[in-house]
Order: structure tokens, then C-alpha cells, then sequence
């Protein structure tokens, strides 16, 4: 059914008469009686999702119109609580008393917003509200077309001034009036059109992608030693765009510019050649294109049923070979047998952190992207090619990946996206030795569950105590000799710890 005006309307009214009858919307009912000449519109990303007919929706926002701001104040409280934070902006967050949303329910007064000083920067708004202002003037002021909807909850009406669906139905990106004056307001919307249309699979229109593309460079700007945009809104915005959709993010990064700006580092991979029997696909840029491409498909879902990959995994495989422009050696001008990397995982490690760093990215906690774990993802990435999957120790594999504290789970996705976006000269990805850890790795769980191997039948103490030694490396080389064993089911008890220990000491 195409989408027009009348279909985005019954798709919206269907889905509110059945949302509204919730408990945290029942205070609706309430205020329709007590403020008759009130009116309620639920605006913003929630209309258009329901269009869209997309799953999860968490976020409600809703502008209420002909009452004042103190009575809405009082009102709002009888039925939950408020979050009084924006309250001087005419906004409140509202948690209502048998609230089963997982987020709370923004209400607020129509408003303006007016750039103060006119730089660009997040913060810089004069806000007034007004319950008298008409909602088309409160929908003038937001910062794309798609936004821009409101659906009138008790009219059961659509509010449309700027076009948004025929933009939806064209899956088309345009701002609400002219664009460089929309980004010119709040640059940060610059990264907001580059996220929807990589979590929404949308172009940019032609007008506002031009735009984008010369006032990139201000994303890294500086006032006062304040970033203009602040980096926790920019790893947000970033996060969030390679997280929705990977490859169409690396694309809009790269070509609006912001790749340059925020990670040059990334640039060095473009023509940097890799040996032809390894790798056929093409350069380093193309292969990490590629790895990211390989990401929640068919073939990784085969791997990973129950998994999404998270915002960590597409960062590592993102980052995973950043530093071999930075290591290459070749035939022609270092005498090497092959064009070679040597340590290219270890340097990478270090440089996806600088980068994770600067840019903030363990500030959104929707992506959880720690430098330090970052940065021993990549430093493991080549596990599996340095050694044979059947000679890595049990002690090994528990550590690595049976190991809360480590990413255990997101370095077999690192392995995967890797392995899969390597073609040989055969034309085929190997994945047989990702495969065969996963094989063992199942079958290790299940000895650890089975031998009651969960916990370590001595410590250091122990042995310490037992042979009168002295703490130190050596106590630790023995633990490992345990644990070893104990994983394989050849010991079970602390005896046979402590007599395995003596026979080590002995020789």
C-alpha cells in the first residue's frame, strides 16, 4: 500500500487507540475532562516511526496546547512523577504512578528556539514556550521534515505543514526550511542526518548533502576551549550511525567528510595493497568495508543466532587493521618474502584507543565502546592465524573468551567479520578454524559444567602454605598448571592439585 496522507493517518490512529489504553497514558483520559478546550499531540520520532510501522518504539513526546504552564505542572503530578529538569523550557519528563515504558514520557508546552549567538554550537538556544503558540509554529523549529509531524490524539488528526510523509514515502532526508540555516543553529544536526539515514536506509536530499558537506569541518570546532559540539553528542550520533547500518555509515562518513575530520587515521587504509593470495578482495579500506558489510547477515547469524552485533564489535572491526599502512613491509623496497604487517595488530590496539579516546565513545552507555576493550580486541584479532586452533590451550581459551571481564563473546564476531571479508585466490572465505573454536569452546563449557570445574580447587595461598614458598611469577606459572589440567578433567580435587604442583617443583 503506498504511503500518502490517508494511509499515515489510519496507520498512526490504529496504533494509538490501541497504545493509549496503557497506564501510562490513562491520565490522557483525565486531562480531556479537566481541560476541555485542551489539546494533546504526540510529535516528533514516534509519529514517524509508527509510519513506518518500526518495532520498539520507547520514546513519547507530546505538546500540549491552551494550558498554562503552572496548572499543566500540578496536573501532571496527581498521576505520576516529574522530572523537573526542563520545567523552565516548558518540558517535563513523567514517569506515570503504573508506568510500563521503559523510558519516561516527555509532555511540553508549543515552543521557539532561537540560535543566541548563532555559532553552531549544541547549547546555544534561547527556548520560549507559549501554550498558546499553534502547533505548526512548535513543528517550524525542529530539524527535519520527517520530524516535523504531529498527530493530534484527541481530533485523531495528522499535522503535516512540511511534507514529512511524501519525504518518508520518497525515503528522502530534507530539512524543516533552508539547510544551512537549520545546521547553522545546531551542528550537531549534521550527525542526526547522517544517523537517520543510516538507521532509516534513507538518501539525503541533494541541497541539504551539499550543505553537509561544507560545514563538515566545523564538527571539530572549538569556542572558548569548548567543543561546539560536544564529543558526547558526537559518539552518540557516530555510535549510533555504524551501529544501525555499518556499511552506509563508513560510506556517509567517508563522503560527507567527517571521516577526515574526526578519524584521519582511517584514510591511511585507502591503496595500502595486501598479499594477493591472502587477500583478492582488494586493499585494506576495501577489506574493512567488506568486514563491516559481513556484519548481522545471513552467514553471521548462522554463527551467532541469539547475537546483534553491539556498537564494541563494529568499532573493533572498524579499527581492526588501522595500523598496517603504519607497518607495511614489501618485496620491492624492504626485501621481505611478501607484503608483511608485522605488529600491526599490537600498534592498531594502541590507535583505535587514541582514537576511542578522542572521540568520546564510552560516553554513550547505549554502546558501551571501552578504549581498553577496544583496544585488546584488536590486539587479539589474529589469534587464529597465529596459531592452530587444536594447540591453544583450555587455560588459554577460558581466559580469552569463558572470562567476564574480558570480551570474550565480541572477539569471535572480530573473528568472523575478519575471516569472512578474506578471499583467498580461491574465491572463498575459510572459517573452518572460527568453526572448530567454537567447537571446542562448547565443549569446554560443558566439561566446566560436568567436572564441577567452575571454580579453581586451589589458590595461591595454598600452595604458598603447602611448599613454603614465597609469592611471586612462579606461583602463578603453577596456577596455570591446575587450571590446565583441571579443565582437561585429569584432576578433581585439591590432593590432586597440590601432588600435581610437587611433581612440577620437583623436576
Amino acid at each position: 500500500m503506498p504511503l500518502t496522507p490517508k494511509t499515515a493517518k489510519q496507520k498512526i490512529t490504529k496504533y494509538w487507540e490501541a497504545k493509549k489504553r496503557l497506564p501510562d497514558f490513562l491520565f490522557l483520559k483525565e486531562f480531556e475532562k479537566k481541560f476541555p478546550d485542551g489539546e494533546v499531540f504526540l510529535v516528533g520520532g514516534a509519529v514517524r516511526d509508527i509510519i513506518l510501522e518500526r518495532k520498539d518504539i520507547i520514546d513519547f513526546d507530546f505538546v500540549v496546547r491552551n494550558v498554562p504552564a503552572k496548572k499543566l505542572n500540578e496536573f501532571i503530578k496527581e498521576y505520576g512523577k516529574i522530572n523537573l529538569v526542563g520545567k523552565k523550557f516548558g518540558v517535563y519528563k513523567f514517569v506515570g504512578k503504573l508506568a510500563s515504558l521503559k523510558e519516561p514520557i516527555d509532555i511540553a508546552l508549543p515552543r521557539t528556539e532561537s540560535s543566541i549567538k548563532k555559532s553552531g554550537a549544541h547549547r546555544d538556544f534561547k527556548i520560549s514556550s507559549d501554550p498558546s503558540l499553534p502547533i505548526t509554529a512548535d513543528l517550524s523549529r525542529r530539524d527535519f521534515t520527517i520530524n516535523a509531524m504531529a498527530y493530534d490524539v484527541f481530533a485523531k488528526k495528522l499535522i503535516d505543514p512540511f511534507q514529512g510523509i511524501a519525504d518518508l514515502a520518497k525515503k528522502r532526508i530534507d530539512t524543516v526550511g533552508i539547510p544551512k540555516r537549520r545546521f547553522g543553529e545546531d551542528l550537531a544536526r549534521i550527525l542526526r542526518a547522517l544517523r537517520f539515514s543510516s538507521e532509516l536506509d534513507m538518501t539525503i536530499e541533494e541541497r541539504v548533502w551539499k550543505t553537509i558537506k561544507s560545514l563538515a569541518a566545523k564538527i571539530n570546532a572549538k569556542k572558548k576551549n569548548e567543543w561546539i559540539v560536544p564529543r558526547e553528542v558526537l559518539a552518540k550520533e557516530l555510535l549510533k550511525s555504524f551501529l544501525a547500518n555499518p556499511v552506509k555509515a563508513f560510506d556517509l562518513y567517508y563522503e560527507s567528510g567527517l571521516t577526515k575530520i574526526l578519524m584521519p587515521e582511517l584514510l591511511k587504509m585507502q591503496k595500502c595493497p595486501q598479499p594477493k593470495n591472502y587477500h583478492t578482495e582488494g586493499d585494506v579500506w576495501t577489506h574493512a568495508r567488506l568486514a563491516l558489510s559481513k556484519l548481522n547477515g545471513k552467514e553471521y547469524k548462522k554463527f551467532f543466532p541469539a547475537k546483534t552485533a553491539t556498537a564494541l564489535v563494529v568499532m573493533a572491526v572498524l579499527f581492526h587493521d588501522i595500523a598496517k599502512p603504519l607497518t607495511i613491509k614489501t618485496p620491492e623496497k624492504d626485501g621481505t618474502d611478501r607484503i608483511r604487517f608485522n605488529n600491526h595488530d599490537v600498534i592498531g590496539g594502541k590507535v583505535a584507543e587514541k582514537i576511542a579516546k578522542r572521540l568520546a565513545l564510552s560516553s554513550w552507555n547505549g554502546g558501551n565502546v571501552n578504549p581498553q576493550k577496544l583496544s585488546w580486541l584488536i590486539e587479539k584479532h589474529l589469534l587464529l592465524v597465529h596459531g592452530k586452533v587444536d594447540e591453544i590451550a583450555n587455560r588459554t581459551l577460558e581466559k580469552y573468551f569463558l572470562n567476564p571481564l574480558l570480551p570474550g563473546e565480541e572477539l569471535l564476531e572480530l573473528f568472523f567479520a575478519d575471516g569472512a571479508a578474506t578471499i583467498p585466490t580461491n574465491g572463498k572465505a575459510d572459517l573452518t578454524s572460527l568453526k572448530k573454536l567454537l567447537s571446542r569452546l562448547k565443549g569446554l563449557r560443558l566439561k566446566i559444567k560436568s567436572t564441577g570445574a567452575a571454580k579453581n580447587i586451589i589458590n595461591g595461598h595454598d600452595i604458598m602454605k603447602e611448599y613454603k614458598l614465597k609469592p611471586g611469577p612462579q606461583i602463578g606459572e603453577l596456577l596455570e598448571k591446575v587450571r590446565e589440567e583441571h579443565l582437561s578433567g585429569k584432576i578433581k580435587t585439591k590432593k590432586e592439585a597440590l601432588s600435581l604442583v610437587k611433581r612440577v617443583l620437583s623436576k
